[in-house]
């Protein structure tokens, strides 16, 4: 059995969950996102979260799946919900809050990124004209300040594509303009070309048989 058939066969059916190789996901994702400079327990609750089925889970679940007090489950929401990558909704016919990981986390993360910039900017602002812009100091701030404008001003434009791509995606269809392009400019100007070509092979044939025959009238 090949390397791709045996991934097949361990791969869960629809509707089943295999508990241990989701909780080595979320720990080792929480891993990755703990070095991208994420709190620990946030990260851990975070992938908890996010590999749930629902999305949608209470204080008490994260601490039992987790294996974590309430107490760090609280503190890992706060920050969380700070940074807008989770919202807080209370669970229906309960007092109990649960929370939800959206499956636009990371553009909401991202948008509330983009008006982190633009605080960064009104401070740097005023810090270059603290220090002066013809100082080194000064130069050295509205070098960052022009770093922070095209950030903002690029994931502006970046998050517009994403919505696009994203809708694609959730349509169950993705183009790729770059192979749509190449095929069609390849298929459309070779056969094109080699049409023409042919036709003018033909044309040219006749004429010169034409001629032939002309010739050959005018000796007799």
């Amino acid at each position: 059995m090949t390397e791709r058939g045996q991934q097949d066969e361990r791969r869960p059916a629809a509707g089943q969950r295999d508990d241990e190789a989701v909780s080595q996901f979320v720990e080792q994702f929480a891993a990755q996102l703990v070095d991208a400079g994420m709190q620990r327990m946030s990260a851990r609750v975070f992938a908890c979260l996010l590999a749930s089925e629902s999305g949608v889970l209470t204080s008490a679940e994260l601490s039992e799946r987790l294996q974590i007090s309430p107490a760090a489950v609280s503190g890992a929401i706060r920050y969380l919900s700070q940074v807008g990558m989770i919202s807080r909704e209370r669970e229906p016919g309960s007092r109990r809050d649960r929370y939800r990981v959206h499956s636009d986390q990371w553009y909401e993360a991202l948008t509330h990124k983009d008006s982190v910039l633009t605080r960064w900017e009104s401070t740097l602002r005023d810090g270059v004209d603290s220090l002066g812009e013809r100082t080194l100091a000064g130069r050295r701030i509205g070098e960052t300040l022009a770093f922070m404008e095209f950030m903002q001003k690029e994931l502006v434009v970046m998050l517009d594509r994403w919505r696009g791509h994203r809708d694609q995606l959730r349509a169950g269809f993705v183009t790729d303009p770059g192979a749509t392009t190449g095929t069609g400019t390849g298929t459309d100007a070779g056969a094109g070309t080699g049409t023409e070509t042919a036709a003018e092979a033909g044309s040219g044939a006749d004429t010169r048989a034409d001629t032939a025959a002309d010739t050959e009238t005018a000796r007799r």
